[in-house]
């Protein structure tokens, strides 16, 4: 999101007044949780439970019918067993309200949900074991199998037409290469939207449709202790870039982001692989795709990473996060190439399956 003063800049004085009046609830503690586009906050009330303030950025909050697909969506997941948020209804009975208010920029228009609190730390901060791993892709299958079986009267607004995060998308990078004029990077990216192009869209016919959380990566999963010396999965967390897609997106993307927190990151794919096809067998279509679909993914996160710093540079360092240690790993991956990648993950996977 590129417009200037889009994000809320909502002081805790303003949170504490808005959570009164919509909420009832008289806050204890209010502190600030990070957020890209959006403004969170966490909310522990005298009045008992805990919540989280979500303040939607004054862009998307133009598209309320967006917002509430999203919000069904995790209860939805809730309601089949899958640790998602929900949202609560205000004093009006309502699961979001449309807030006018001046935080610096101006009066401007931002969407409030308040969404129950997720307990667990984010899975980049805790030991990637080849279980949690499995578990991960396994969650990842079965989070879009029931998301398919979702009904609401404005689910096509997920068709999101040229959306820059959907994999189908991927020759829409094109404009934005020249960021690279000169970097060796630049060659590696050519070399992927060729592969897509050429290789991927030929096939997308045989993929099988789904709706895509989109962005299932290692922030946006929440682990806690298991008991047994590792860790289960505790919270999905943000469906902001939730659309119309295809299963083997899902698990391309489930595998990329798990590949930028691990020490050894082409041995992520197996275990993952295993989860979801412990789930969701793949077709011939999807196995052969798989490997420049995530080559496809590093290139959207690096790509619209150097672009993001083109306009915010003095946001470098937080820009550049997912994208640095994505770097290294793409290149890794090309010059392996598709067979020898494909022989590891593929191996590991029906090893790992063999052992349950």
């Amino acid at each position: 999101m590129s417009v200037k003063h889009a994000k809320p800049n909502f002081s805790q004085s303003q949170v504490a007044e808005m959570v009164k009046r919509l909420f009832g609830l008289t806050e204890s503690e209010i502190s600030s949780l990070p957020s890209y586009d959006d403004q969170n906050f966490f909310i522990d009330p005298i009045e008992g439970g805990k919540y989280v303030l979500k303040i939607m950025n004054s862009e998307d909050s133009k598209n309320p019918a967006l917002i509430e697909v999203q919000t069904h969506a995790m209860s939805f997941l809730h309601q089949n067993g899958l640790p998602a948020q929900t949202a609560l209804p205000n004093i009006s009975g309502q699961l979001m309200s449309l807030e006018e208010i001046d935080c610096g920029y101006g009066s401007q228009k931002y969407l409030v949900r308040l969404l129950t609190y997720l307990p667990g730390t984010t899975i980049s901060k805790v030991p990637l074991t080849p279980q949690l791993l499995y578990e991960t892709g396994k969650m990842a299958a079965t989070m879009d199998t029931i998301l398919q079986e979702m009904v609401h009267p404005h689910l096509a607004v997920l068709e999101r037409e040229n959306f820059i995060w959907n994999l189908s998308n991927l020759p829409l990078l094109e404009p934005y290469i020249h960021l690279f004029d000169g970097n060796p990077l630049e060659k590696v990216v050519k070399y992927v939207l060729y592969q897509y192009k050429t290789f991927v869209t030929p096939k997308r016919c045989n993929f099988r449709k789904c709706i895509n959380h989109g962005d299932f990566n290692d922030l946006n999963v929440l682990v806690q202790p298991d008991g047994r010396d590792g860790h289960r999965i505790s919270g999905i967390l943000d469906f902001g870039d939730m659309h119309s897609g295809y299963y083997i997106h899902e698990l391309a993307i489930t595998i990329m982001y798990m590949m930028t927190e691990h020490p050894k990151p082409i041995e992520v794919g197996g275990p993952v692989l295993a989860g979801w096809e412990s789930f969701l067998p793949l077709n011939e279509a999807e196995k052969d795709c798989l490997y420049v679909l995530v080559l496809s993914r590093f290139c959207q996160s690096i790509v619209l990473a150097h672009y993001s710093v083109s306009l915010h540079p003095e946001n470098e360092e937080y820009l550049m996060i997912t994208s640095k240690n994505g770097v290294h790993t793409l290149s890794q991956l090309w010059e392996l190439g598709k067979e020898q990648v494909e022989k590891l993950w593929f191996q590991t996977a029906a090893q790992f399956s063999d052992k349950k």
